[in-house]
């Protein structure tokens, strides 16, 4: 049986770590990463270090992380992304994010995301509840769309952008008459945990990448708030998209998304 609560501080400890080291780099360079993708020298050094650290604390939990691919188990293992919101980090807008989720299977049991520029981590356990620092969190309780402040993920770049954001475009005038604000915040880790906060009412994030999205799903769940794919089921690792909403809002906003996808 996976020791939860153990799990959680170890965790905790690996996202402090990550965060001492974003904050102490006040140089560094940015490389090209694909099309209109990068990365930078924090983005490494912190993915090596958050990696040597749980490979010395969970030897038998395996780790993908988004720079350095997976190593070790494939049923229970870490997902991590080092800098979530790297576009942002690199002008200096501190909409950033480290995010750690345990996956086991094909959800997600232990969560961590720190917001280094913003001086607050989120945890959540399953069936522990979610938390930002002591603060106990619940998702909004809105019931109404034209109440509600939703993010919506990045544009896509690289292959097979263009018809991607084809979508992305019909999303953003779907909901941009219907709801009370748009917000595009470049960090999906931030989405989430907003969610899980009751500073957004709903995130749309049209991917699922484990490191960006596996840590903030656990969040939003524990919060109250439902995770979904695009056809309403429930999220797992292997869904094509991220719909983070509070309950109240879940039928509107997917069938809002039901009328974009045709």
């Amino acid at each position: 049986m996976t020791d939860h609560a153990a799990l959680l501080s170890v965790a905790r400890e690996a996202v402090a770590k990550a965060t001492g080291i974003i904050r102490s780099m006040t140089s560094f360079s940015v490389a090209a990463k694909g099309d209109r993708d990068m990365v930078t020298d924090v983005d490494l050094a912190v993915e090596d270090a958050v990696r040597e650290f749980l490979a010395r604390e969970t030897p038998e939990i395996g780790i993908l992380g988004e720079e350095r691919g997976h190593q070790g188990d494939k049923d229970l293992w870490w997902a991590l992304d080092p800098v979530d919101g790297t576009a942002n980090f690199a002008r200096g807008i501190p909409l950033c994010g480290v995010s750690l989720g345990l996956v086991d299977g094909l959800k997600s049991t232990v969560a961590a995301i720190s917001l280094p520029f913003l001086d607050v981590t989120y945890t959540a356990a399953e069936g522990q509840g979610a938390y930002a620092g002591e603060e106990r969190l619940e998702a909004s309780k809105a019931t109404k769309l034209s109440d509600a402040i939703v993010s919506i993920g990045d544009f896509a770049v690289g292959e097979g952008a263009e018809v991607k954001n084809r979508v992305r475009m019909a999303l953003l005038a779907e909901l941009g008459g219907r709801v009370q604000r748009v917000r595009f915040l470049g960090s999906a880790a931030i989405d989430l945990a907003w969610v899980a906060h009751g500073k957004l009412d709903a995130s749309v994030i049209l991917a699922n990448q484990p490191w960006d999205t596996m840590a903030g799903v656990l969040l939003v769940r524990e919060a109250g708030g439902v995770v979904v794919d695009t056809d309403g089921g429930d999220h797992t690792v292997r869904s094509a998209a991220t719909i983070a909403v509070g309950a109240g809002l879940r039928d509107d906003l997917v069938a809002a998304i039901a009328r974009v996808n045709g």
